[in-house]
């Protein structure tokens, strides 16, 4: 009984950090930068992996869209691909370990359901490393190339 708790405890916490890690990919907030100056001069200046936003001190902002793929730095294409990869690694690994758990019906035998759920851990374990490296690269390449 306490394997099969211990199975949906982490089933749980690995899907709760997939979720997260999905929710990151989308935010607008990846790097900010402010420069202070006088109430008239001062800005805010944000970007994501999707696009750059700028906004003043009276509360307008303009954003822009990366054009393209190939226009990009390499570091921000890079932090893309392993963003992806990780939520797609993420997704197969809650569908396998949900397979692999013994308390679901399907996956055959015992033997065959440890393969599915040790499967599952290891794609939770290459998510993790996905996003971990996707978001360094990010930290530390922008701010030798700045904001753009």
């Amino acid at each position: 009984m306490s394997s099969m708790v211990t199975e949906i405890l982490a089933f749980t916490l690995t899907t709760m950090g997939w979720v997260l890690e999905s929710c990151i990919l989308p935010l607008d907030y990846w790097k900010v930068s402010s420069l202070d100056g006088t109430v008239i001069t001062t800005t805010m200046i944000w970007s994501n992996l999707w696009k750059a936003c700028a906004s003043d001190s009276t509360g307008v902002s303009n954003c822009k869209d990366f054009p393209s793929m190939l226009a990009l730095d390499g570091y921000i294409q890079a932090c893309r691909g392993l963003m992806i990869a990780a939520i797609c690694l993420g997704f197969f690994g809650a569908i396998f370990a949900l397979v692999g758990m013994k308390c679901t019906k399907i996956g055959g035998t015992d033997v065959n359901k440890a393969r599915i759920a040790c499967f599952a851990g290891v794609n939770f374990i290459l998510s993790g490393l996905c996003s971990l490296s996707a978001c360094s690269l990010y930290t530390c390449l922008s701010k030798l190339y700045g904001v753009k």
